[in-house]
């Protein structure tokens, strides 16, 4: 019995679908009868009269893979072990290295970038960081190869070690790390508690089927805790399970609140995807849901969801969270690819529908929306921090004037502070330099901030979300586009 699995795919590019206007049948049929026949041709000359025709397996699968390709960016043809590495991530548990990857790259690209590490995953543990421009997996250079095949050379058995080389910004020489494989499947999270803003933080590298279960603990502690608000990052996040999607939606609105449906190429409503239990998020707890381009598939799908149903509550009378979208327009893929097995132990991974929001939209090509626009600043390069260290500041010319007094207290050497080593140690150094470092989430902060003295001072200016999304625009700025009108004097 042919058997089908209906995935979403973390493998995507940075490609729009092409017109779905699909001819008919008999144009369908006329079509593989006249080209069937060349490519029998083709495939008989070559293996007759080509000098060296021994790579012809591998060539059929390529020539497969391109007829695919053509198709959309993300049908492609599964070669027997690219269609095992499939299996492998759809089960939910795999070993790997723990890298967020850019899957916008194309096969022509000469390396994979490290989008982000997953926390105290092995790739983080053995010292790679986001930026990281991968060149050579396992000694085999990256050019020409898919993303499947990239991802399929980094898993592998557990505790079985691949080495990669990369790339890093001022580094001259190519760096070269040999990672242990481990299971990925728990290590997807990072969480903490802002004490001084009574905030907790959560980000999601990609949904797993433990997911839901992190962010139902964690709505837990912030409902004890009565916090200002609740941070969920899916920056990065490029999906993973749907189900895990529709769980985590569960937790924020009622049973039987509309997910998402699916369509065909006709426009077809084929599936409906609904919660399927009691939410446990407060009504009163805002929910700042952090995106970016990386955001994709199941992630922004939740992100959407969420932002229309909250919309829609908060100009009803029913007493819903709060949600706001901050950062920058998601991904864009709305697309379901199916994963058909065919002969030779491969499978085909076809575009075969499209989801579509509560609202009737769908992300496909479009992306969602945030409410509040901040693009990402990212720390100085190493080049930059020592400029700023040697020139540009009064210190650093030569003879200038100190003062007088110096207070012994700030010329007093500090102790060197000894590296964590414990994985609770990891998790708090990895928080203190997002805290430090990243310029989204301490405006998040600032916006949440805003909103609980708005909401203590002035509340009906922020009692529904289309309140609230004006009230905060008004006094923040973010990243939007300015006008200045000149002043003739």
């Amino acid at each position: 019995m042919k058997h089908k699995l209906m995935i979403i795919s973390i493998f995507f590019s940075l490609s729009l679908l092409a017109d779905n206007s699909a001819p008919s049948q008999e144009e369908v049929d006329k079509i593989i009868y006249q080209w069937s026949r060349t490519f029998a041709q083709t495939w008989q000359l070559v293996a007759q009269k080509h000098f060296n025709p021994a790579t012809l397996e591998q060539a059929m699968i390529k020539a497969l893979d391109a007829f695919c390709n053509t198709l959309d960016p993300h049908s492609s043809f599964l070669d027997p072990k690219a269609y095992r590495a499939m299996l492998e991530v759809t089960s939910g548990e795999f070993f790997g290295i723990g890298v967020v990857i850019d899957n916008t790259r194309k096969s022509k690209d000469k390396f994979l970038l490290v989008a982000d590490t997953i926390p105290d995953g092995p790739a983080d543990k053995a010292g790679l960081k986001a930026q990281d421009k991968i060149v050579e997996v396992a000694g085999k250079a990256l050019e020409g190869m898919s993303t499947e095949e990239i991802t399929a050379l980094l898993k592998g058995p557990r505790n079985s070690t691949v080495t990669v080389k990369i790339l890093r910004e001022n580094q001259q020489d190519l760096l070269e790390f040999t990672i242990t494989r481990d299971i990925i499947k728990e290590q997807n999270s990072l969480s903490f508690y802002i004490k001084e803003h009574n905030i907790y933080y959560l980000a999601l590298s990609i949904f797993s089927e433990s997911a839901a279960r992190q962010v139902e603990q964690l709505l837990i502690k912030a409902k004890n805790q009565k916090c200002r608000g609740l941070i969920l990052d899916l920056r990065n996040n490029s999906g993973g399970l749907l189900t895990a999607a529709v769980d985590i939606a569960g937790l924020f609105l009622e049973k039987n609140s509309l997910v998402l449906t699916t369509k065909d190429r006709n426009n077809n409503e084929t599936e409906r995807y609904t919660t399927k239990r009691d939410p446990v998020a407060s009504a009163t707890l805002p929910i700042f849901i952090l995106i970016n381009n990386y955001t994709a598939s199941a992630a922004e799908i939740l992100a959407g969801f969420l932002k229309i149903h909250s919309e829609a509550l908060s100009s009803s009378k029913s007493a819903k969270p709060l949600v706001f979208l901050v950062g920058t327009t998601t991904f864009g893929k709305g697309s379901v690819q199916e994963v058909i097995p065919v002969s030779n132990n491969c499978a085909l991974k076809l575009t075969t529908q499209l989801y579509y929001l509560p609202d009737n939209t769908t992300v496909q090509g479009a992306g969602i929306e945030p409410d509040f626009l901040i693009e990402r600043m990212l720390p100085p390069t190493e080049h930059m921090q020592w400029l700023t260290k040697n020139y540009g500041r009064e210190n650093t010319l030569e003879n200038y004037i100190k003062p007088a007094v110096v207070d012994a207290k700030t010329t007093a050497s500090k102790p060197a502070a000894c590296p964590p080593t414990s994985s609770k140690d990891r998790w708090a150094q990895r928080a203190q330099q997002m805290l430090e470092k990243d310029n989204q989430l301490r405006q998040t902060i600032a916006l949440i901030d805003t909103l609980a003295q708005a909401q203590k001072q002035c509340p009906a200016l922020v009692r529904s979300r289309k309140e609230a999304v004006a009230f905060l625009g008004a006094l923040f700025i973010g990243d939007t586009v300015l006008t200045a009108e000149g002043i003739e004097f």
